[in-house]
């Protein structure tokens, strides 16, 4: 891969912000341009941490400064929207955090605007890009376990109750699926690589109305089944495990596990590990430069018909539960 540098722009540098900074800091091709907040105190001991070049109190400053190549937005994700459409309107390449949006209208608007404007755009669905997961790719591409039968996977941890808080709220697009849920959902939409023919899910809403925990059943063409599960209430396993006509494969806290285990039914178990540096956000900053370098507008392994396609069907998933925001 070429080392041309690629020039970082941060938008909101909260918690997920520090760990993708400190993941860029791993990389050498990475430049750490800017970082903007509305709290100057905050961007400045933001910058002082991880080496950021300038700071910005104000979003349209940071977009305007011809130096950044890409902006990383890391706000919660009510804001990511307007946000993303601000950041491609003055030509900026983007990496949003994940959900890209709250529903599909607002995610179809984002990538409408960045093919009007031929700029790059992906949504930070950041467990694709760790090296066990491209390892467990092959494993299920190749047809180590044979044909997909079972797909389980869960993500659940408890939360303190806050009707303020962002998990709660609904007028901040409250909830565990698009929170959480959305890291099952992917894991299912990577696998199986198609929409499924029926699904059927349940949730349990809270008292401000969004949901706390969910179980979601997804069936495919083949008859292949996926159960996937969120929780706010309880602490879950958190694994991902694959099983086939030939074989199983088992993930340990999948959406950030740098270990996965394959066994081939009647044979011995392989075990293998892929660790990183930091917090593993750098895996996907390699591959979105690598996309800018030739001139991609989407990356191949998070494109825009991924989000789209996940986006629809969480969609689909609230209104079945009856969670709407504001403005639904």
């Amino acid at each position: 891969m070429s080392q041309s540098p690629i020039r970082w722009g941060i938008i909101a540098p909260g918690r997920i912000a520090h760990k993708f900074a400190d993941g860029l800091s791993q990389l050498p091709d990475a430049i750490l341009q800017a970082v903007a907040s509305s709290n100057a105190d905050r961007a400045q001991a933001f910058a002082d941490q991880f080496g950021f070049a300038k700071t910005y109190t104000s979003y349209e400053d940071l977009l305007q400064d011809p130096e950044i190549d890409i902006v990383y937005i890391a706000s919660p994700h009510p804001f990511h929207h307007q946000q993303a459409l601000l950041c491609l309107d003055h030509g900026k390449h983007v990496l949003c955090e994940k959900p890209m949006a709250i529903n599909y209208a607002q995610s179809a608007e984002v990538i409408e605007k960045a093919r009007e404007k031929g700029l790059f755009f992906m949504e930070a669905l950041w467990t694709r890009f760790l090296p066990i997961m491209q390892e467990v790719k092959k494993w299920v591409f190749e047809e180590r376990i044979g044909e997909i039968q079972w797909l389980r996977a869960d993500f659940g941890f408890r939360a303190t109750f806050d009707a303020q808080n962002r998990k709660y709220n609904p007028e901040l697009a409250g909830g565990t699926l698009l929170d959480i849920g959305i890291y099952p959902l992917n894991m299912a939409y990577l696998f199986f690589q198609e929409d499924p023919q029926e699904t059927q899910s349940t949730a349990s809403l809270g008292s401000t109305g969004v949901d706390e925990q969910s179980a979601i059943t997804l069936k495919y063409s083949s008859g292949a089944i996926a159960e996937l599960g969120a929780s706010f209430r309880v602490e879950s396993p958190k694994e991902l495990h694959i099983m086939g006509s030939k074989g199983q494969i088992r993930v340990p806290l999948f959406w950030r596990s740098s270990e996965a285990s394959l066994e081939i039914y009647g044979d011995k178990t392989e075990t293998l590990y892929r660790p990183y540096a930091s917090f593993g956000l750098q895996c996907q900053a390699t591959y979105v430069m690598e996309s800018l370098r030739q001139g991609r507008t989407e990356e191949p392994l998070m494109p825009w018909s991924e989000s789209l396609r996940i986006m629809k069907k969480m969609d689909e998933l609230r209104m079945n539960w009856g969670v709407r925001y504001p403005g639904e």
